[in-house]
């Protein structure tokens, strides 16, 4: 009797487990016309739970239904920078601190938004801080140190961008070596802005938005910025029917987890979380969109140590002002979504999405 019994056990498990895998999500029948990859810098798990928890019990990111972890070590560090972690997510390469769209020997890799471009899709970059910081700064320039400010800068014109939107219009117009890159760019059939409201024009016109002199303030100092500005260059970068690349950055939440300053990265976080609401909203609608959101490092080894969803309240501890060498979360959303899931290298973020695009190295 004790065999039957364990013989019908073993049928009804087999059973669920044949049908769940006799069928594949409908996302993996498609590949996406536009990916839109939004990078919280120094975002974790506890990161984003801080911020759902301040945000009395959600954020938007709880959309996506697919998630995985990256590792993020740099070629020279167990612990990553935001040039080594921004170069990986960019080129599929792993290199050294500090090396911005280089390898470790410092020869320039070419990056998913230059494949992009080559491809004939339009492009686009937004950041919380200076759009010459470390993280956007890697997916446009090439160079051996991040600190080099306006190298970066001058590279953007080495590109045909469609639209980039942050701060750093010091590194463009108040340059040691006398350059006026604004005059430049404008001469390329750029427009270019200094604050989001002061946008007119049409779509067919390249835009470039320098809304600080250096880095943008924090929460709520500068409002909805990031927001906004992911709507306005989605709608432009939309019209391309080849499609689009757009890489976004909440830079802050590293700035808060760099001063261990709770409410600082939470602010940080809910802001970002309405950026990627926009992103997930567009995607929706679009069908043919992968959004992926991930970060590129730890920042602070953040733990929450209490907290309250009715409240908004987080208490948190620190072990470090420093980044830490945790894996770090991958959601994401649309066609291709399920590629982006199990634990992978950082640089794997970069093969998949060239992959999902259809590019050749």
């Amino acid at each position: 009797m004790k065999n039957i019994i364990v013989l019908s056990l073993i049928v009804i498990v087999s059973l669920p487990l044949s049908s769940c895998t006799s069928k594949k999500p409908a996302e993996t029948v498609e590949k996406p016309k536009n990916i839109i990859l939004l990078i919280g810098d120094g975002m974790g798990v506890t990161q984003v739970y801080a911020g759902l928890t301040a945000n009395r019990g959600s954020l938007n990111l709880e959309k996506c239904n697919h998630v995985g972890f990256s590792k993020t070590y740099s070629a020279s560090d167990y612990i990553t920078d935001s040039g080594a972690g921004g170069t990986a997510l960019s080129t599929g390469v792993k290199t050294y601190n500090g090396a911005i769209g280089v390898n470790k020997d410092t020869i320039s890799q070419k990056t998913i938004l230059e494949y992009a471009e080559d491809y004939g899709l339009a492009t686009g970059l937004i950041s919380t801080s200076a759009i010459t910081h470390a993280t956007p700064a890697s997916f446009i320039a090439h160079q051996a140190s991040r600190n080099n400010y306006e190298a970066i800068a001058a590279d953007f014109l080495n590109t045909d961008i469609d639209v980039f939107i942050g701060g750093g219009k010091n590194h463009f117009d108040a340059r040691e070596d006398g350059r006026m890159l604004t005059d430049e760019l404008k001469a390329k059939g750029y427009r270019v802005y200094f604050n989001l409201d002061s946008v007119t024009g049409g779509n067919n016109e390249k835009l470039c938005i320098l809304t600080a002199a250096e880095h943008n303030p924090p929460q709520p100092e500068r409002g909805d910025m990031l927001s906004k500005a992911t709507v306005m260059a989605l709608q432009k970068l939309s019209d391309n029917k080849k499609g689009f690349f757009i890489m976004i950055e909440g830079s802050q939440i590293d700035w808060g987890g760099h001063a261990n300053h709770t409410e600082y990265i939470t602010s940080e976080m809910i802001d970002f979380d309405k950026a990627i609401g926009k992103a997930l909203d567009f995607a929706e609608k679009d069908g043919n969109t992968l959004v992926i959101i991930t970060a590129d490092h730890e920042t602070g080894g953040m733990a929450i140590t209490g907290g309250n969803f009715k409240e908004g309240r987080v208490e948190a501890g620190y072990v470090t002002t420093n980044h830490s060498g945790v894996m770090v979360p991958v959601f994401s959303y649309g066609p291709g979504a399920e590629n982006f899931t199990g634990i992978f290298e950082n640089t794997d973020i970069f093969n998949n999405m060239m992959k999902e695009l259809g590019f050749d190295k």
